[in-house]
């Protein structure tokens, strides 16, 4: 009877080794990539910040997953005497097939995540970066514009795009001459809201002249303005671009210019934080192109994203 009696020492030496305890590498990772993506909408800092996370965890959980393969298992209970290492007919170990399935699916699901996600950032991120340049734009000769009056002028952009497609609205004062060099302000319709299309406020002439340059027609269309209001969302901006009222985050974007050959030419347009003074004395606080919404001074210029 004595020696049918169970015995504590063989039910510890029986018991089947723990399992690897769970890894949170793989969650760490996913929420890198997540803060990546959703850097790439707010700001480029924290889509580093995701990345540089992504970049750590992804190392761990592949060092993890692969321990067995660079020769360093986790420490496991001994084996018993009575079983031997499973040995292949040469007299090596045998490659355990879990390790091989579990890097197979490693390498399977990153080159199908690669063919997935590589396409979709190009195409998000990449027209960013390339072919951002603005052809120069000739308006037409100094005497088409009057000095003190505003013009609205229309022209086509791209050369070999549609008109349709191309199509843009320029407002354009001659404001004289300022140390000895012509002086005009250059003011884009696209309302920094949303992008609508901001209207003089004023009486227009109802005839329009059209001038032939080498880029084609230039509509130009005298006008009376006392500033700008965009019929979208009711955003307002006084003569020189300031806004007055409404949503727009900033002034109207502006043009650079340049005088060739007696004919005015436009340049790159640039965004517009405000305008101080008037005319040929007025001081521009100029920045880099923004899209419509984005604040270029200010706390609030931190939480978006770089513009190329």
């Amino acid at each position: 009877m004595a020696d049918d009696l169970e015995r504590p020492g063989d039910a510890e030496h029986e018991a089947p080794p723990h399992a690897a305890p769970p890894s949170i590498w793989p969650f760490a990772f996913a929420l890198g990539i997540a803060v990546a993506l959703i850097g790439l909408v707010i700001s480029w800092p924290i889509a580093a910040i995701g990345g540089a996370i992504a970049l750590v965890f992804g190392f761990l959980w592949i060092r993890d997953a692969t321990r067995e393969v660079r020769g360093t298992p986790p420490p496991a209970p001994p084996a018993r005497p009575d079983e031997p290492e499973e040995l292949d007919e040469q007299g090596a170990a045998r490659y355990p097939r879990s390790v091989f399935l579990e890097g197979a699916t490693l390498g399977v699901g990153a080159l199908i995540g690669a063919i997935v996600t590589v396409p979709a950032l190009g195409f998000a991120v990449l027209p960013a970066f390339v072919d951002q340049e603005y052809d120069p734009i000739d308006l037409g000769p100094l005497e088409t514009f009057p000095e003190g009056q505003w013009l609205i002028t229309k022209f086509i952009s791209v050369a070999d795009e549609p008109p349709d497609v191309s199509r843009r609205t320029a407002y354009v004062r001659n404001n004289g001459s300022r140390d000895g060099q012509p002086s005009f302000t250059i003011i884009s319709n696209r309302c920094v809201h949303l992008g609508c299309p901001v209207q003089p406020q004023g009486i227009s002439d109802p005839e329009s002249q059209e001038v032939e340059t080498e880029a084609g027609p230039v509509e130009v269309t005298a006008t009376e303005p006392s500033g700008f209001v965009c019929p979208c969302h009711g955003g307002a901006y006084d003569i020189e671009g300031n806004r007055t009222a409404g949503p727009p985050v900033r002034a109207l974007d502006r043009y650079e210019y340049s005088i060739v050959e007696g004919r005015l030419v436009l340049g790159q347009p640039y965004s517009v934080g405000e305008v101080q003074g008037e005319g040929s004395e007025a001081l521009i606080k100029a920045y880099p192109i923004a899209d419509p919404g984005v604040h270029v001074d200010g706390l609030e210029q931190y939480f978006y994203p770089y513009v190329p």
